[in-house]
């Protein structure tokens, strides 16, 4: 069995009496597509917030390859190799998508040479940029200006911007948000690619998307981990089924694609 990489013990959130995060607890191991589903509200936004440093928890502890990063900044934890993608898409959009890439390996090795000329000159960078690029699905789009994509392809080039800091863990925030069924295709099997190469945890509402992903599910229900697991095992939970009973439907279609071979 693989090592834990990530650990959230006790994670507890409160505005005012509201507790967000109430006591949560998973682990995410090395090498694995861990998926955190919950139904609207469950406090899956406040969670992923704790992990990647954007919000403080109240309670608990967040432990990275052994490191306790609980107090840390979002900087320190990216340097740590814990990297988050947003739900909503930030990227340079004026910029080429090459120089996207290159602004992102430049801020990953800490400096941003100046003048813009001499970092337009540093051939290792543009190597670099245009093997991230074909990894990602967008070589042919070298040359265009970031901000004329398509939505899938901005994405993309946000996937690739968080691939430029090496992450040991990529905190994906659903990376399908806003996508047709196209777009989604081709990001699944992006993410299908990067599982070689990189631990991921997944929030994402395309339970189709989770079910064919997912090595290991956690279910958020009111702030706590109720069901953590194989697909197998949250798919059977009878607390899992009765939290999604208000979205039954889409529930028991993911699990019938599930079922028929969808998962990994």
């Amino acid at each position: 069995m693989a090592e834990s990489l990530l650990r959230a013990q006790g994670l507890v959130k409160r505005f005012g009496a509201l507790r967000a995060t109430d006591g949560a607890s998973f682990e995410v191991r090395e090498g694995e597509v861990h998926a955190l589903i919950g139904p609207n509200g469950a406090g899956k936004t406040t969670l992923i917030h704790q992990l990647s440093g954007a919000l403080r928890p109240d309670e608990g502890r967040i432990l990275f390859d052994g490191q306790d990063l609980t107090r840390a900044g979002m900087a320190a934890r990216v340097r740590a190799g814990l990297v988050r993608s947003y739900q909503i898409t930030s990227i340079f959009r004026r910029d080429t998508v090459r120089d996207n890439l290159v602004m992102g390996l430049l801020a990953a090795r800490g400096g941003w040479p100046s003048p813009w000329r001499r970092v337009r000159a540093d051939a290792s960078l543009h190597a670099e940029a245009d093997a991230l690029l074909a990894h990602i699905g967008l070589a042919a789009q070298a040359g265009r200006v970031a901000g004329t994509l398509a939505h899938g392809e901005q994405r993309q080039l946000e996937l690739g911007l968080a691939l430029s800091t090496r992450p040991r863990l990529l905190l994906l925030d659903e990376p399908m948000a806003g996508m047709g069924p196209d777009e989604s295709e081709r990001m699944v099997g992006l993410l299908q690619a990067l599982r070689r190469q990189t631990t991921l945890l997944l929030v994402e509402h395309d339970m189709d998307a989770v079910f064919r992903l997912a090595d290991r599910i956690s279910v958020l229900v009111s702030g706590r981990i109720i069901a953590s697991g194989t697909p197998a095992h949250v798919r059977e939970h009878a607390e899992v089924r009765k939290a999604y009973l208000g979205d039954e439907l889409v529930f028991e279609a993911a699990l019938d694609a599930g079922a028929a071979g969808g998962g990994p």
